[in-house]
Order: structure tokens, then sequence, then C-alpha cells
């Protein structure tokens, strides 16, 4: 189990480094295993990126998961929690670029729905809170979510991603989380100006 944590770890940095022209012999060494063991526990590098990408997944679904856990036992807000999942996940997006980018490329069959309805059922559950509360829309759906993370601009600058969360994120708030927002900037102005 730790050879294969270390070979997924290993492929993660180099693919994203590299590209597709990476060679399994590098990832092996990089993971401080034989060419061998790689092989018996990936059988080609398809496979290797099939499961880099499905270990991404995995770690969104957690995400969500542990999300919704603190908002059902009362120690967080929805809609708080919720922004900061799409932020982590916009990153770790960003992070995972190259890596779908060489799957697709080595046509890997990437097999992550167990993970993936997971994550959905667990945003389902934060989406429902924080429009229960007022502070995201009404209308809000996962699916929405699932749309920004395809059009997130994960391969540009980080000041550009940044830049766009910023902007979609008063998109995503309810009336109520709106007009408390427009009140701490006023608040926040009139502190720094003295006033």
């Amino acid at each position: 189990m730790r050879n294969r944590a270390g070979i997924l770890k290993a492929a993660r940095r180099l693919v994203t480094e590299r590209g597709t022209d990476v060679a399994m012999g590098e990832i092996a060494r990089a993971s401080g295993v034989a060419v061998g063991t790689l092989y018996r526990h990936f059988p080609n590098k398809a496979d290797l990126l099939a499961a880099v990408v499905t270990q991404y997944v995995e770690v969104l679904a957690e995400d969500a998961q542990d999300a919704w856990a603190r908002v059902e036992a009362g120690r967080a807000d929805a809609a708080q929690e919720l922004l900061e999942f799409l932020e982590r996940a916009l990153e770790m997006i960003s992070r995972s670029h190259a890596a779908k980018a060489v799957a697709q490329v080595l046509g890997a069959q990437v097999e992550y729905s167990e993970p993936e309805t997971r994550a959905t059922e667990a945003l389902e559950r934060l989406i429902e809170a924080g429009r229960a509360s007022g502070r995201l829309r009404d209308d809000l759906a996962v699916s929405d979510l699932y749309i920004l993370m395809v059009f997130y601009p994960g391969d540009g600058p980080a000041e550009v991603r940044r830049r766009w969360l910023e902007l979609i994120r008063p998109g995503l708030l309810g009336a109520g989380a709106q007009k408390e927002r427009t009140c701490e900037e006023g608040a926040s102005r009139s502190t720094s100006d003295g006033v």
C-alpha cells in the first residue's frame, strides 16, 4: 500500500512538471521502487494516470463529506463551508489539470462514479442547508458547481484564478448573505476612513 501511495505521489508531481513525456522508469525512480513493482501496481501509464485522476476525485469527495459533517454537527455555516470547499476544489482542479490532460491523451479509462456520488450527496446537503438559512441563492444546485468547475481557468496564473473566484462568489450567495456582506464592507470602509 505504501508503494502504491508513493508511486501515485511521484506520478502526480512528474506529470504536472513534464506532461506526457515522463517515462514509467522515471516515475519508479522518483517513488523509490523498482520498475517491476511499478508495473505490478500499474500495467501501463494509462492505468497509472487513471488512478491519479481517481485519487483527486476521492480527495474532493472526502472534503465535501467533511464539510457537510461540520455543518451537520453545528460547528460551521453551510454557505461558508460551500464557498471554502469550492475554493479548495478549484485549486485541486488547477493542480490536477496536467494529469487529466495526460490521461485523456493516453485514453485512460477513469472510473470515479462512486466518489463522485458521495461528493454530490454531501454538496446537495450543504446547498440545501445554505438555501434554508437564506445564505445561498434559492435556485443553486450541484450542477451549477460542476459548471463552475468545468469552466474554471485552472491553467491560468494564480491572480487570474483568485479574481475569477472573487467574481463568482456573489452569484452563489442568497439575498440575506448579500445584505450581510454589504453591511460588513460598509463597516470596514467606515473604520478605514476613521469614521
